[in-house]
């Protein structure tokens, strides 16, 4: 058993993990949640009971129903999230599944740009009840900064100490509600779904009130994305924990406002009003520091996110930066200082915690939406439940569709924030797609049997320059059978390259979020060999790292010899030369290609032109690389008619 399985096995150091890095922006709801649903209006019974049942039942229904029990079963060889998911059923080759992957995508990383803003701003607004006219924007300003700024160091010294830290939050958070419940526990009977849809039908614009519910279950998608980082069953035992925390504080701080009846909130937060005087500062800095653990697993996920959406080459190629050994730990340069601005953008347009909560919500509601559409595909097909799918689609479509529904008002009161955001990546991801199979259409392949004589050939032929010893080729094939047209064309025609061994090298990534193998196939004994490379969507695509293991296994097995052939080298027993060939297609002027896919054509080459180049990417900038551009057909040629004009005989 290998060292994930040991931590994906249930134990309380697992269960402490889990409680630290997936709990943050679910955990941290309770800041703001019955603040919002209350909002101004008068404080009554069927506003507080039916908003806290509410808050039950969603808790219930998505989060431990949908999330905890379903979604963690749909687990892709232990990983889960919206791409883990929907690389189990792209198989079905249904072609609306990667739309839904790719909107999810979206939607989430739009909650990445607002969360950290509104967890930290509704946490550090606590200090307004001490010091009124403190400063919160520059406060908030400041710990998001920093905590930016400190991502390019990595999180893993600091991610020791979440799980304890966010144990004391939750443990603080069940004895504040406790307290409440203590004197007020009548309350409990909130619990009576009765109540939830009173508010709905009966409560003016009540309907309008599901919006602010929904923020209670935010963050409900990083139990599912974050599977592989702490197993099924620790995140199954944790969240007993948690949602026994979270739902004393929710009923506890519904128990205080029934002893505001008949008044409004006005500057008063619930949370922190159920603190007691003397309690409030150290209530305050807990919070803040909850906040911005909450935002940093948050951008970890985000993180992650981008990378798989490399890796399926659903995004443009960027650096990743691996700044400790923890499982999981990425750093994607430009995506953090992006996240950094438009989380400060947020706060800088909204000021107030109460502003933003027009921006929260929204986005999120679509991706869960998304996530609902590939399960129910997932125990269709996959699991062969067709009971299952059919409930799951009657009860989740209909739940968080009214959720979508409530949140939409929302839209012009702040939620075009994350919407824009999310319409932003989709459009890349979308001209990446597009293009991807654009290119998968009009790529040729040809069999490399028939070139086989034609390589030995131009091996021997000394009038030939050699272009080096090793010539190496990064090939769109998966196999020895059929090689690409331009490979061939950029080896006997663009102009002839000689060498004494040809690679060419297939990198293809697979379902399997960490496989990591490899297959080398003959062409030419000692001459000519294809090597197949299968790497997770997870796993780090070090091809020139990978490259140099592959041949001297090649080596040590003799089948290859590693030694220079030039013999001022060789008697040093230095090691041969390597040249790599990086093919960078282009679409062929002659093409005849209607005027969407001349946009997808021309959009693609504007965003490439700003993507770490493909070499970079496979970790190849270091080695002896070529960069060759070869021209493809992309539509039909191009039919023209032209006549030779002759000149006249002289009698």
């Amino acid at each position: 058993m290998d060292s994930k399985d040991n931590q994906h096995k249930l134990s309380w150091a697992g269960i402490l993990v889990a409680i630290g890095i997936i709990y943050g922006d679910i955990g941290t709801s309770p800041l703001y949640t019955m603040k919002f649903i209350v909002g101004d209006r008068p404080i009554t019974d069927a506003l507080v009971l039916g908003g806290v049942s509410c808050i039950f039942w969603t808790l219930t229904l998505i989060t431990s129903i949908k999330y905890i029990y379903l979604a963690l079963n749909a687990d892709n060889k232990g990983e889960g999230g919206i791409f883990a998911l929907y690389a189990l059923v792209r198989k079905f080759n249904a072609r609306w599944l990667i739309y839904a992957a790719i909107i999810g995508c979206c939607t989430l990383i739009a909650d990445g740009f607002i969360t950290p803003a509104i967890s930290v701003t509704s946490a550090v607004e606590g200090f307004k009840l001490i010091y009124p006219n403190v400063p919160t924007v520059l406060i908030v300003f400041t710990i998001l900064t920093l905590l930016f700024l400190f991502q390019q160091f990595g999180s893993a010294v600091v991610g020791k100490t979440f799980g304890p830290v966010m144990t004391v939050w939750f443990i603080m958070l069940a004895v504040l509600g406790g307290y409440q419940l203590i004197h007020n526990p009548g309350v409990l009977k909130a619990l009576n779904p009765h109540y939830a849809w009173s508010l709905v039908l009966n409560y003016p614009n009540g309907f309008v009130l599901l919006s602010a519910v929904f923020l209670c279950t935010t963050g409900a998608e990083a139990l599912y994305s974050d599977l592989g980082h702490c197993g099924k069953q620790n995140i199954r035992m944790s969240w007993i924990f948690v949602k026994i925390c979270l739902l004393i504080n929710y009923f506890g701080q519904a128990a205080w406002l029934l002893s505001e009846r008949g008044n409004y909130l006005e500057d008063q937060i619930p949370f922190y009003a159920i603190m007691p005087d003397w309690f409030l500062v150290p209530g305050i800095l807990v919070a803040t520091l909850a906040t911005v653990i909450a935002s940093q697993a948050l951008i970890s996920g985000t993180f992650s996110l981008i990378n798989e959406a490399m890796k399926l080459k659903l995004w443009p190629a960027a650096r990743v930066v691996y700044p400790s050994t923890s499982m999981g730990q990425l750093y994607v340069p430009k995506m953090n200082w992006t996240l950094m601005v438009g989380s400060i953008a947020a706060v800088l347009i909204f000021k107030e915690s109460a502003a933003m909560e027009g921006a929260y919500g929204l986005a999120i509601t679509v991706n869960m939406l998304m996530t609902t559409s590939l399960l129910v595909f997932y125990f269709a097909m996959a699991k062969q439940s067709r009971f299952r799918s059919v409930l799951l689609a009657i009860g989740f479509f209909t739940l968080e569709g009214m959720f979508l529904a409530s949140n939409l008002h929302k839209f012009e009161h702040g939620g075009w924030f994350t919407v824009l955001i999310a319409f932003l990546y989709f459009i890349p991801m979308f001209i990446f797609l597009k293009a991807r199979i654009l290119r998968q259409r009009h790529t040729e392949f040809v069999d490399l049997r028939h070139y086989q004589s034609m390589l030995k050939d131009l091996q021997e032929d000394d009038t030939v320059p050699k272009e080096a010893t090793n010539l190496v080729y990064l090939a769109v094939a998966d196999s020895k059978n059929y090689i690409d047209s331009n490979i061939i064309y950029s080896v006997f025609r663009k102009r002839p390259k000689r060498a004494d061994v040809y690679w060419f090298v297939h990198v293809e990534t697979v379902d399997s979020p960490f496989a990591s193998r490899y297959k080398v196939e003959t062409i030419i004994p000692k001459r000519a060999f294809f090597v197949s490379f299968k790497l997770g969507f997870k796993q780090p695509h070090r091809v020139s790292t990978l490259f140099n293991k592959v041949i001297h296994d090649l080596a040590d097995s003799g089948e290859i010899d590693l030694t220079s052939p030039y013999p001022a080298l060789q008697k040093y027993s230095m090691m041969s030369d390597f040249k790599f060939i990086s093919l960078h297609t282009w679409a062929s002027s002659d093409s005849v290609i209607s005027a969407f896919e001349r946009f997808i054509i021309l959009t693609y080459r504007m965003i490439k032109s700003f993507s770490l180049p493909t070499e970079e990417m496979y970790g190849l900038e270091a080695a002896n690389i070529e960069i060759e551009k070869v021209p493809i057909q992309v539509g039909p040629l191009a039919k023209v008619s032209i006549k030779r004009e002759r000149q006249p005989v002289d009698d």
